[in-house]
This record gives structure tokens, sequence and C-alpha cells, in this order.
């Protein structure tokens, strides 16, 4: 069993190195005047005050990094810590390293867990990186950015059919708390494991530490970790940490899009808790909320994380983002904001998952950009328009059947709600992680065959195939041949 990855189960030679390798400057030129949770007033002389974003460290807290955000006088400036600030006082003084927040970049973070600053998580040494790379960069000029957008078959039906993952997009799992978007993510790594070749990056944002001790085991179970980076900033991190972890993610994908030329997959959970991270800072910070208590400068934070996820001439970044959806409500300003940004989304359905119907894609809210004949195809685009049309069809005759029963429909309608009862059930489908626990065998099918399948049934070929042989089933299997009677 390998050992969590958490800061505390660090070793001390582990904690020493990074003493070394990140502790403070020894000219310390400032002093702590005030301190809010994770927020901190600084006082610096006149002739020596630092710039905003510029990284501070208090002597004798060298966990707790500081990077500040604004100057609220002439000297005084505010300073958002990335660790815990437990037994900072007034009066500590505080140095200038004289550069902003940075993160080591290279090969030796390949199979490694570390936090927003390359900090090991995974109870090994500091990594040797020749090559440092700062957190916070400008998206690539649109000189050198590629809007070519490619297919990316997964293997899992509804996906492939509603709303295709993009090569070199950005792709966002909408839910509710569970409701499966950690599962489907963790799903999708197990999907592209065998096709990608390029470096991994995973940024963990505010979940459980549990989940991301999971998906390490899984990276691990998948051979995909040797070149995976995993950047933690987990539930019992602060505020500062959690909002910082996609710009160090971000910026060992760019180091490896740049520098090797290769293909990147940068996966997300949760892209909503640094919107959260966002708020809980702002709030510290004393500015007025905005709609909902979200922080004002909501869109122009997330625009900064999401404009960075570009693929360029050197090299691509696909991005698989889960996202929490507060109350299930997609009107909310958070998840709102994060959609703007999108190529594609998998809307996650509570109502789905009560009915055991998984993946839990809610059919009619999820989309993709590539849903465009020209670039899938004439054939695959009616069909699932055809689905949708069926299936929405069949959401709207709900509440006839709830009141007047099945019997009272039109021949019509009888014909369409079988049709979409087995097309539901058929585009549900056992995932591989989750074997261990359903006893169910994960299956792979090819986008060929899930167009094939609803096709057939959209033409009624599977009327007389029991709905629950269509449940959990990989292809749809092949017409039955009538078996003839002997005589004489």
């Amino acid at each position: 069993m390998p050992q969590e990855p958490h800061t505390t189960q660090r070793s001390a030679r582990s904690d020493a190195q990074s003493t070394v390798r990140l502790g403070a400057c020894e000219d310390a030129s400032g002093r702590v005047v005030a301190a809010t949770g994770g927020v901190l007033d600084v006082e610096f002389a006149p002739d020596d005050m630092p710039g905003v974003r510029e990284e501070l460290r208090v002597r004798g807290h060298d966990h707790a990094v500081l990077e500040v955000h604004s100057r609220v006088s002439p000297t005084r400036v505010r300073a958002v810590s990335l660790g815990d600030t437990h037994g900072i006082r007034r009066g500590d003084p505080v140095s200038r390293l004289r550069r902003g927040l940075r993160i080591g970049v290279g090969p030796a973070m390949l199979g490694r867990v570390v936090d927003c600053l390359g900090r090991p998580l995974d109870g090994g040494d500091v990594p040797e990186c020749r090559q440092w790379a700062p957190l916070h960069r400008r998206a690539p000029p649109l000189r050198v950015q590629t809007g070519r957008l490619e297919l990316i078959e997964t293997g899992l039906k509804a996906i492939d059919l509603l709303c295709p993952f993009a090569r070199g997009g950005k792709t966002g799992l909408f839910g509710g708390a569970g409701v499966g978007k950690t599962v489907l993510l963790m799903e999708f790594v197990s999907a592209i494991a065998g096709r990608h070749r390029g470096v991994a990056v995973f940024a963990g944002v505010g979940e459980r530490i549990r989940e991301g001790h999971e998906l390490w085991q899984q990276f691990q179970t998948a051979g995909l970790l040797d070149r995976t980076v995993m950047v933690f900033g987990q539930m019992d991190a602060a505020p500062g940490a959690r909002l910082r972890v996609p710009q160090a993610a971000l910026s060992l994908a760019e180091h490896f899009r740049e520098g090797a030329g290769t293909e990147v997959v940068l996966l997300v959970d949760n892209i909503f808790r640094y919107v959260q991270a966002g708020m809980e800072i702002s709030t510290l910070l004393g500015r007025l909320p905005s709609r909902v208590g979200y922080q004002p400068t909501l869109a122009t934070e997330l625009a900064e994380v999401e404009e960075r996820i570009a693929s360029t001439i050197d090299g691509s970044i696909t991005s698989i983002q889960a996202v929490y959806v507060p109350a299930d409500d997609m009107n909310d300003p958070g998840a709102a904001a994060v959609i703007r940004h999108l190529d594609a989304r998998v809307v996650l359905s509570r109502s789905m998952a009560a009915a055991g119907l998984y993946p839990a894609i809610d059919p009619l809210a999820s989309d993709s950009r590539l849903l465009d004949p020209t670039l899938v195809g004439e054939r695959h685009v009616a069909v699932a328009h055809q689905v949708r049309q069926t299936l929405s069809r069949y959401r709207e005759l709900q509440d006839v059947i709830a009141m007047l029963g099945f019997d009272e429909l039109s021949p019509n309608d009888q014909r369409l709600v079988t049709r979409a009862r087995r097309l539901e059930r058929f585009l549900t489908q056992p995932f591989e992680i989750s074997e261990a626990f359903t006893g169910r065998p994960g299956v792979r099918v090819p986008l060929d065959q899930t167009l094939d399948g609803c096709e057939r049934i959209l033409a009624g070929e599977a009327d007389e195939i029991p709905e629950h042989e269509l449940f959990m089933i990989g292809a749809l299997p092949q017409k039955r041949e009538p078996t003839g009677g002997g005589g004489g």
C-alpha cells in the first residue's frame, strides 16, 4: 500500500531539504503588522516596497509563503499566505524574495505528488529540477494558438455520442455532490491509458484527501504515474494554497507542451473549489461580495486560468475539469462562469443517478462543439439529434404516464416511450474502475458500434428485447434469429 500523499507524512529529510531549497532570504526588510486568517499586512520601508504578486517569507515560518496581493498604503502591503499562519505574530520579520511564485519543472517532476510550490507530498525527496517556471503567466498569443479540434474516442457510449471530448479542447463534468464526477474523471483516465502517449498533469483542488489517494493508486495501477505530475491542495490546505494549485499545474503543463512539444492532458478536480478558495480570500481581503456571495473578481480570476489552457504550434493541452454544481443549479454564478470557457460540457443528472442509470449523463443538457457535420460527420450528428429528440419527448410524456397510465398514450407515443427507455438503458455502461464494487467487468464500445446500436433501437429492431437485457451492456447484441419449429 503506498503512503498517503499528505503533508504530515513527509519524512524529516524531505522537510529539511524543503527548508534549504525553499527557505526565506536572510535580508528581512519587513515586519508583520496585522494578521487576519490567511491574510497578513506587512510593513516595509517606502524605498523597498515589494510589487504585486511578489513572494515573501516570514522568518522562522518557512511553511507560510506569502504572495503580495495589493498595496494598502505607501509603506504597507497586504499578502495572502499559502500555508498555515499559526504562530505568526505582529513584529515577525519578513523577507522579500524579489520574484514571483514559481515551481520546478522538467522530467524530475514526473511520477511525483507535490503542492503548488513543488514541495513533495508523497514522502520522497525534493525533486531535483534544473528549471523553474513562474506560476503566473499570460495566455499564449493568438498567432501561435491552433483552433483545430479533433475527436477523442473514449469508448464511453453516452459521451462519444452526445458530448464528444475534443483533443486540444476543454471539457467540464458538471454535477452536484455524489453523482459521479470524480468516478467519471477516473474512468476517462483509464479509457485513454492505452492511447495517450504524452504527459498527464493532475490538479487536485479542494477535494477529499481520500479521493486524492485513490486517484494516485489508480494512476499507478494504470501504469500512468511515471508520466504524470500530481499537484494537490486538498480540503485541509490553506485557501491561498488551493487558489494557486491550478496555476502550478498549468505551469507544468505549459513546460511539457513547449519544451518537449508533447501532448498534455490536464485533469482538474475540482475547478469549483478554486472558485470557492477565491471567495474565501476575497472575504478575508475585505471586498464587497457580488452575486450569491461570490467574489467580484470571479470572471477575471477564472479567465486567467482557463485562457492559459490552449493548444499551440508547439503542442496541445487537453483539459478535463470536474465542476461541482451547488444545489444542482446550473445557473449558479460559479458554475455558469466555467461553462463559457468550455468546448464540451457533460452534465450529470441526480434523477438518473437515483434510478441507477450510470454514467448519469443528462442527454439533453450535455453538449459539445464537436457535434458538427464537418468534424464528426453527418451520421453522428443525425443519430445524436434523433436520440435527444426521442428522450426529450419521453420526458414530456412522463407526467401524462404518471397521471393516466401508459395504456392511455397513442400508439405512436407508446412506441416512442418503449424505444426511449431502451435508449436510456443502452447508454448505461459498467466502468473498469468500479469492477471491484459492482462485480461487472468494465467495457469499452467503439463509436461505430454505439451509433449502430442507437440506430437499431430507434428503428425498432430492439423492441422485442427486454429492457433489462440492455442495461449495463457494451454493444447492442445482434438481432436474434427465429428458431424454426421442426415438422414431420
